[in-house]
């Protein structure tokens, strides 16, 4: 292969929309790195790229499903997981993933996550959690940790944070994780995991936001936010969830891991 071949050419390209880049999203952000996991943990996985579906909803993630070259759907907001129900629903020979942000999946579209997890759905859902509204202001959210600031919490956010893995364990998925955009080998084989389970798998996500929440919360720019990913990421697959919140001080452990990988009757299965 010559050099000018070589530089021409990469793996990933028959994933990426070439027209619609570069993207959009701020400087910093992790967004470009998880993209780049998922498309690497379809191109190595054994389903055809035709089979592939990609869903998002409203918001800066939302813009995976506009740069990734497969069928995809960027629904309306909070929506993403029953829209990726019925496509799965309608035809089980699909591998559904839904990828979104922590407003998206768990403020304005909570309930349907609740649902989806309880009747076991068989699809996929990344949340990349950036603690804030990014796209429309860096307002609190539901993973906001408590005493954040953000253009809605300027004295600091008071209501009970989220904790992901938890709820999505004690709701009954089969394989529940949380890495970051930092972990990249990491993220990719649990991407590429529950490409292979039967059942609603999720992955959580953390992602530097550094306009919307780094700035305000004295983290810094996203080189700064992936260090402190790096200095205080505490991988343990054996984790007591409950013991798993995140608060983003700058002393406090994060805890990473693939935390649950079990296997019942799933919605929606291929035959």
């Amino acid at each position: 292969m010559s050099r000018e071949t070589a530089v021409k050419s990469h793996p990933l390209d028959p994933l990426l929309r070439a027209d619609r880049l570069p993207h959009i999203w701020c400087p910093g952000c992790g967004l470009g790195s998880i993209m780049a996991c998922l498309s690497s943990a379809i191109a190595a996985s054994s389903i055809p790229a035709e089979k592939h579906v990609i869903v998002s909803g409203i918001g800066c993630t939302g813009r995976v499903a506009g740069y990734m070259k497969l069928d995809s759907f960027h629904t309306t907001h909070g929506r993403a997981i029953p829209f990726a129900t019925g496509l799965k629903l309608a035809n089980p020979e699909l591998e559904v993933t839904v990828v979104s942000g922590d407003g998206d999946l768990f403020a304005i579209g909570g309930n349907h996550f609740i649902h989806a997890a309880r009747r076991n759905i068989d699809i996929n859902v990344v949340c990349v959690n950036n603690f804030n509204y990014g796209m429309t202001g860096g307002q609190a959210g539901p993973t906001t940790p408590v005493g954040a600031r953000t253009s809605t919490t300027p004295q600091g956010a008071t209501e009970p944070t989220f904790n992901l893995p938890l709820l999505a364990a004690t709701l009954g998925a089969v394989f529940v994780a949380r890495w970051t955009s930092l972990h990249v080998r990491q993220l990719e084989k649990a991407m590429s995991r529950v490409m292979e389970k039967d059942g609603f798998s999720f992955i959580e996500v953390l992602s530097p936001c550094p306009v919307g929440f780094g700035k305000s919360n004295d983290i810094g720019d996203g080189l700064d936010e992936m260090s402190m990913y790096r200095r205080n990421g505490v991988v343990s697959h054996d984790a007591d969830l409950t013991e798993a919140g995140i608060d983003m001080k700058h002393d406090s452990p994060i805890v990473l891991g693939n935390f649950r990988d079990v296997e019942r009757p799933a919605l929606g299965v291929r035959q």
